[in-house]
């Protein structure tokens, strides 16, 4: 009987190490180009499928993380709760929605100023970061969503997101978020519906 595939091993080996989640370019700068990174990744997450730790793939990065039902094994009982701010939800929501998005076009799709602090809050958690500029006169700063946001959201992509009809029928919208949806449109893509806090919430948070 033959043993373990080395590449497997080797795979399974960098991703434990790893501080951060890890691409196949990253995987295979380390292990090497000839090696078929991409089917040892499907046979580690099929071996790891329904075990206390999953390999999973968020953003086109690769790593381990507990399994969702036993998250709760691992927390803290004095864990903080922690909820965002309305403004800091909305910003979080447009921005996964609309991004790369200006500071400016946040401001017009909430109606009111974006302050400094709200945008830092939101990269302090590592969810966004600057993408470069926008190439139009003052070049603004324009913001996008992070690997760490999908992985912190259980996201496989962007395309993940739910939809204006998704979060209707999950009574995510109260008559205020219908308000801003009529601003936004009703395509359902790239369209933001404003989230309400539940959708958006730290874990370990209670209402």
């Amino acid at each position: 009987m033959s043993g373990p595939d080395p590449v497997v091993r080797a795979v399974e080996a960098a991703l434990f190490a790893a501080t951060e989640p890890q691409t196949l370019e990253q995987l295979r700068a380390q292990i090497g180009d000839e090696a078929d990174i991409a089917g040892a990744l499907e046979r580690l997450a099929s071996d790891y499928a329904g075990r206390g730790v999953e390999l999973v793939e968020r953003g086109g990065r690769w790593h381990f993380q507990t399994a969702p039902d036993l998250a709760w094994l691992l927390r803290r009982e004095t864990e903080q709760t922690r909820k965002l701010s309305r403004a800091a939800t909305e910003t979080l929501a447009i921005i996964a929605y609309h991004e790369p998005v200006s500071r400016a076009e946040i401001e017009a799709i909430r109606g009111v100023q974006v302050s400094k602090g709200t945008l830092d809050v939101l990269m302090e958690e590592g969810w966004v970061a600057p993408a470069g500029r926008r190439e139009v006169p003052g070049r603004p700063l324009i913001y996008a969503t992070t690997p760490a946001f999908l992985t912190h959201f259980g996201l496989s992509s962007r395309r993940d997101l739910p939809g204006l009809e998704d979060l209707k029928a999950a009574g995510l919208l109260d008559p205020v978020d219908l308000a801003l949806e009529g601003a936004l449109g009703t395509d359902t893509t790239d369209d933001l519906s404003e989230e309400s806090d539940s959708l958006l919430e730290m874990p370990g948070e209670g209402d």
